[in-house]
């Protein structure tokens, strides 16, 4: 008999262990983090199974990197080469499900934490870190469960197309990266949701936000988290009063919880005033008085006539919500998950598939020392849905390099002077609107070869 030691057998693999394109997200999304979060949350394995819970949580961040593709290819991606037939539509559905919401929720609010370097161009106004809040509404698949959860709005003529989620954001304006979101049925107004957020506010950070979140308790509760706020209020229809003037042509006032204490002059909040207007007469509102309102009473940290160009940086979040929405995915319904639970699910994956691709522009932007948001989106998130497949077992940090340096090419144009208005050039179809009675019409009952009569 011999001593010699058998050789052993070759590592018994997992069919769906990480292959590039997940090594590519693991360079990304740190795969430690993800295993412990899935033991906090006990949703490791108790058996071997085709769909284990870390494969699911990277497929539904794919589903939002291939959004054109069905939840099937899309799970191809992930995993191009095997021997065997993907699992069936149903497998995906308990996979999910299994997995549910908690892990997702926990891997962003570890991904979303880190913020880009106070020194990175266009991130900081003077001591400031620039931070927007803005909402935006999501259309949903047209199921009973969505439309009872998170509702659908109406008006005179008829219902929406589709049930709708409101997702209220706060966004690094500087990078377009979601630091945090919250989401709620259309039915809830955006002011209404605003408090989860301010959890994430710190000391050093400027807010800005529009003219619809004007409020005493919401302006108190920003100040409380020792950070600043820049926001527009109506011109119109608020009167404030003149406290002092300022050398620069601002004034300070109060904000007050009611009008009766407005009379009483009683627990007031002192605020500066802005007023300006622009006299280019090719630009939307000229001659048109505007209002900002801020905490940063001195004018010497934020001269009057720098305000408005600090607010207008505002827009940069839009232009966030439009890369989710429109590029990301340009389908016309977005999210793709028929229950509830799945919509939330797939909302954590949504703003995680943007965060990667924005992860990786900021680092590129770093590498050529330029603002992040002069790289194209588009073209980036293609250089990275091409690239993902590249993704060597080892060493990571050269194919990352290599993507770090291709995003870095795909710089933009520089920015014209120029506007559009909000309209849309084919309004009316020739087609009825779809109405409940449209919803489930009478089916065939026999097949067509059937029921074909000669006359």
């Amino acid at each position: 008999m011999s001593h010699r030691s058998k050789p052993r057998p070759p590592a018994q693999t997992h069919p769906f262990d990480p292959v590039p394109f997940v090594r590519g997200l693991q360079s990304l999304v740190p795969p430690e983090r993800l295993d412990c979060i899935l033991r906090r949350c006990r949703r490791q394995e108790q058996r071997r199974r085709r769909l284990p819970a870390h494969a699911v949580a990277w497929l539904v961040i794919a589903m939002a990197l291939f959004a054109d593709r069905s939840v099937p290819k899309a799970f191809r991606a992930l995993h191009p080469s095997r021997d065997q037939p993907d699992p069936d539509d149903s497998a995906f559905t308990k996979a999910r499900a299994r997995l549910g919401v908690r892990p997702l929720r926990l891997l962003f609010d570890e991904v979303s934490a880190r913020l880009a370097p106070a020194e990175d161009p266009g991130v900081c106004y003077r001591r400031w870190r620039l931070m927007g809040l803005d909402g935006s509404v999501f259309d949903l698949p047209d199921t009973p469960a969505n439309e009872a959860v998170y509702g659908r709005l109406s008006n005179q003529r008829a219902p929406a197309a589709f049930p709708q989620v409101r997702v209220l954001a706060l966004c690094e304006l500087g990078t377009h990266q979601v630091h945090d979101f919250t989401f709620r049925p259309v039915r809830i107004s955006e002011q209404a949701m605003v408090g989860p957020l301010l959890r994430r506010l710190r000391p050093g950070m400027l807010l800005l936000w529009d003219r619809n979140f004007f409020g005493y308790q919401l302006i108190t509760a920003v100040r409380a988290t020792g950070c600043d706020l820049l926001a527009r209020v109506k011109a119109t229809q608020l009167v404030f009063r003149r406290l002092a003037e300022l050398p620069d042509g601002s004034y300070l006032s109060k904000v007050y919880p009611s009008a009766a204490y407005k009379r009483q002059d009683r627990h007031g909040v002192v605020v500066r005033i802005i007023e300006y207007t622009h006299n280019d007469p090719n630009r939307p509102g000229c001659g048109v008085r505007h209002r900002l309102l801020t905490t940063v009473l001195a004018p010497e940290e934020m001269p009057a006539a720098e305000a408005p160009v600090v607010y207008h940086e505002r827009w940069e979040e839009e232009l966030a919500l439009d890369e989710i929405k429109t590029h990301l995915d340009g389908r016309e319904v977005l999210l793709r998950s028929k229950t509830p639970r799945g919509v939330a699910q797939e909302l954590y994956g949504l703003m995680l598939a943007h965060r990667v691709v924005r992860q990786v522009m900021q680092d590129a932007a770093e590498r050529e020392g330029e603002d992040a948001d002069r790289l194209s989106f588009v073209n980036s998130l293609r250089v990275l849905q091409s690239q993902l497949a590249e993704a060597p077992r080892r060493p990571p940090a050269r194919w990352y390099g290599r993507l770090v340096r291709e995003v870095s090419w795909q710089a933009l144009r520089p920015r014209r002077q120029r506007w559009y208005p909000r309209v849309v050039k084919r309004k009316m179809k020739k087609w009825d609107k779809k109405r409940p009675a449209h919803a489930h019409p009478p089916q065939p009952t026999r097949p067509f070869a059937e029921a074909v009569v000669i006359t």
